[in-house]
């Protein structure tokens, strides 16, 4: 399975987030699944694919042209894909992946998560539309470490309960890494 992974570059005050970014790493090689993520080795980002590839495990990093060739050929990865924009990272990585997990992070983050329940609420698959009802919803994790993702899920409560959104696209709030592991198995 690919599992996407959305996280950012840079480095959380909270150690027990870079904890579970090393542990969810670790965990996704070790189950045999392939990590596919932003590309970076910065952050978060560094830190849950070096874990990754510490445990041995298939590393897939996806980023954009627009970062120097420095940046682009200093990442440890199994395989690195280049491509044009943010904006194709993100569908590149959405069409490659089974189920998506994102550890607590900033706009990006939020951007990355908000696209993936847009896809699931839609139905779209490789940039179509399913209509024969044999659309699957693909997994979408938040790994809420000290209920970071709290006021977020709120907010899509919400919406929800205003009628603004028909379901909860695929959307689960996990605490830990055996609990998000359980979500997408």
């Amino acid at each position: 399975m690919h599992i996407a992974v959305f996280c950012g570059s840079s480095l959380p005050h909270n150690k027990e987030i870079v904890e579970a970014a090393a542990a969810l790493g670790r965990r996704i090689a070790q189950e045999g699944h392939t990590l596919v993520y932003g590309g970076s080795n910065l952050g978060l980002m560094g830190v849950v694919s070096g874990a990754a590839l510490e445990a041995g495990g298939r590393v897939v990093g996806v980023i954009p042209n627009l970062f120097s060739d420095d940046i682009i050929h200093s990442q440890r990865v199994t395989e690195l894909v280049r491509v044009g924009s943010m904006a194709e990272r993100k569908e590149r990585i959405m069409e490659a992946c089974d189920a998506f997990v994102a550890l607590p992070g900033g706009i990006g983050t939020i951007d990355e998560v908000s696209e993936v329940m847009v896809m699931n609420q839609l139905q779209i698959v490789d940039g179509q539309r399913v209509l024969d009802g044999s659309y699957k919803t693909k997994p979408m994790i938040l790994l809420n470490i000290d209920g970071y993702y709290n006021p977020f899920l709120e907010q899509l409560r919400l919406t929800k309960e205003e009628g603004l959104m028909r379901s909860d696209a695929g959307l689960v709030a996990a605490a830990t890494v055996d609990e998000v592991l359980c979500h997408i198995c």
